[in-house]
This record gives structure tokens, sequence and C-alpha cells, in this order.
């Protein structure tokens, strides 16, 4: 059973996840070699507990689990039953860090990697015992979104997958099972294969980002909200979908680059929200108000979804 829990790397995912797993009655040791990072870390955790009580989140009979921080990773890791690898999506970085703890944990130690899209396959050749290696994706902001991805690489033992799957239904979250290791998994697919279409449709002048974000937000995102991909095809019909795509797949955006317009944005500085100017430009106050108003919002759809209100 896993009780005790280590984060190695917190970044803008890390305290949200310590969060939501303390909530969930267990121990969490979160780690990072940059004091910074801790510093940041702390204040980060604090908000996304007040978001766990908008949400309602309640803590299990056996009491609330506890979020405790360090720079040391021997320390972070000792006794841990599952260790949650959360640094950047470098597989060098990564690779380091699983040589670090190799040695320092258990050999039944879970390690879990939260990579956005590395084959797990390419982590597993890093660390002794790849069959307790396994992808746990979890969604930004990951104290809100209920969802997420399991992957095992062609490695991992089944049992591995089968014990992070209870964890995260343990929690009342929502485990998906990814069957095959592919890069990107499945969410990030789904969500860069709308990425190139829509930088694609800005870079060409058909629509205005203004608009695109309305068209998407209140048209499709708003239904997928309720109704999933495939159940929307059941819903619009087959027919109508094979009729469609028949012409319109042939016009899609199937670059293999990244569109120019992004790498002109990089080049210029101009990075997004961290550097004040991306597609949009922002003041740090626009940046505290955009995330009240979106951690807001997504409790708030959240609870509809879930039938709460």
């Amino acid at each position: 059973m896993i009780q005790r829990i280590a984060i190695i790397g917190l970044g803008t995912m890390g305290p949200g996840m310590a969060a939501r797993l303390a909530r969930g009655g267990l121990q969490v040791t979160a780690c990072d070699v940059a004091p910074a990072a801790i510093e940041r870390a702390k204040t980060m955790l604090s908000a996304a507990e007040t978001v766990l009580d908008a949400l309602g989140i309640a803590t299990p009979a056996t009491g609330a689990g506890t979020v405790r921080f360090t720079g040391d990773i021997a320390e972070a890791v000792a006794g841990a039953d599952l260790v949650i690898e959360n640094v950047p999506e470098n597989l060098s970085i990564k690779a380091d860090v699983y040589r670090a703890i190799d040695g320092l944990i258990a050999a039944d130690t879970i390690v879990a990697s939260d990579t956005s899209g590395i084959p797990i396959t390419q982590l597993q050749a890093h660390i002794s015992n790849p069959a307790r290696m396994v992808g746990m994706h979890w969604s930004n902001p990951p104290h809100i979104i209920p969802m997420i991805e399991v992957i095992g690489g062609e490695q991992t033992a089944p049992e591995t997958v089968q014990t992070i799957r209870d964890l995260i239904r343990s929690l009342g979250l929502l485990p998906v099972v990814v069957k095959k290791d592919v890069p990107g998994f499945v969410e990030n697919r789904v969500l860069y294969a709308l990425l190139r279409e829509v930088v694609d449709l800005v870079e060409r002048g058909v629509i205005e980002p203004e608009d695109i974000d309305t068209c998407v937000s209140w048209g499709i995102g708003y239904k997928l909200a309720v109704v999933g991909p495939m159940a929307l095809l059941d819903m619009a019909g087959l027919d109508i979908y094979n009729s469609v795509s028949s012409f319109l797949n042939a016009d899609l955006s199937d670059r293999k680059d990244v569109a120019p317009m992004i790498g002109r944005k990089i080049a210029a500085g101009t990075l997004g929200i961290k550097s004040g100017e991306g597609i949009y430009a922002y003041t740090p106050e626009r940046i505290a108000e955009l995330q009240r108003e979106r951690a807001r919002k997504l409790v708030a759809i959240r609870r509809i979804l879930e039938g709460r209100d």
C-alpha cells in the first residue's frame, strides 16, 4: 500500500500534486534543488489547498496527510513507497535523477514520471528495476483536473500499472490507462493536434487569436466538456463525419515542423505568461487575475460535471 510519496522537482505542477496527494491522506515529501523553487512552491501549495477547499474535497477518515519540503534528494526518497519524478522535459536531466535515486530506494519502490510525452520505455533504460517504472501524467492544474494518464513502458510490470491506477482511484480521481507507450501519450497528442491547427489558422490570417479562443472555448470546448469526442461521433452521425472528413482532412494542417510564428516569438523572447508576453501581453496584475479567474471557473465547471451544482 502506498502511504509515503516523494515528489522530485516542483516547478508549476509539483505543489498542486503535493496538495492533492496530501488531501488524500498521504505523506508527501516535496524536493527541489533550487531554494527559490521551494519557497515559491510553499506559496503555491497554500493556494492549491484553498482551491481544494472550494472543490469540497475532504480528507479521508484516516486523517489528513502532510507535505514537507527539502532540497536533499536522499532525504526526500528515504522510506518512500512511490517516487514521482517531475523535473524538466529533458531526457538527460531525468536520467540523472533516476541514477541519483536508484541506490537510495527499496527494490519495490515505484518510480513514476510526470513526463508530458517522453516515452516511458526510453526512461526505463536509466533505472535498474524498469518493471517498477510507470508514467503518471497529471494535467495542469493538477489539483483541479481529476484525470491522470497511466502509461506502462515495454518493461513495466502489469501490477505496477494496477497499483498506480488503484492509487488514483482511491483519491477519487480518474485514471486513464494508455495501452501503448506512444510519444505524447493521449491527452497531449489530441491537444497538440488542436494547437497545430489553430496556430496554422492564425498564421495564415484566417482568424485572430481572440476569435479562435472564443470559437474553441464556446464551441467545441463547451461541447467536449460534456460529450467526449467518440460519443460526439455518434451524436453527429458517422455518416456525417465520413462525408465532411472525406474533403476536410486533406485541407487540415499536417506540417511536421513548428509554425514559423512560434519560432519568431521565441527568438524575440516573448514566451508567454512567464515573460509577460506571448500571443497576448500580460501585466503582473493581469497574470494574478487570470490565475484566480481560471481556477474559479475550473472549480465551477468540475462541480457541475460531477453533478454537485
